[in-house]
């Protein structure tokens, strides 16, 4: 089957949801997540300190995260500055639940 024909099978919500949970899909990117929902925003090298990975990992999972839409940052540098993006974070939440009950 063509892929363009396999795309259509799925709905914008299976897709939405299925981007949600591979971005929750490492322990490293869980662990930002609750840092970050601990506090109101928090800084690139603050993270780099609190959580067990280089700073090029981290910036690789942060990525990861905002790509998926769950983060947002904040750019003046020298510095980033990283909070949840409550729209799309409660969004996932609710397709997540749907799919766990």
């Amino acid at each position: 089957m063509p892929e363009s024909s396999k795309t259509k099978y799925f709905t914008i919500e299976q897709e939405q949801t299925a981007r949600f949970a591979k971005a929750l899909g490492h322990p490293v990117r869980i662990a930002i997540l609750e840092l970050l929902e601990s506090q109101t925003c928090c800084f690139h090298g603050d993270m780099a300190e609190e959580l067990p990975v280089a700073k090029s990992t981290l910036s690789q999972h942060l990525k990861e995260l905002k790509s998926a839409g769950l983060i947002q940052g904040d750019i003046t540098p020298p510095t980033i500055k990283y909070c949840i993006n409550r729209e799309n974070f409660s969004l996932a939440k609710s397709l997540l639940n749907k799919i766990l009950k």
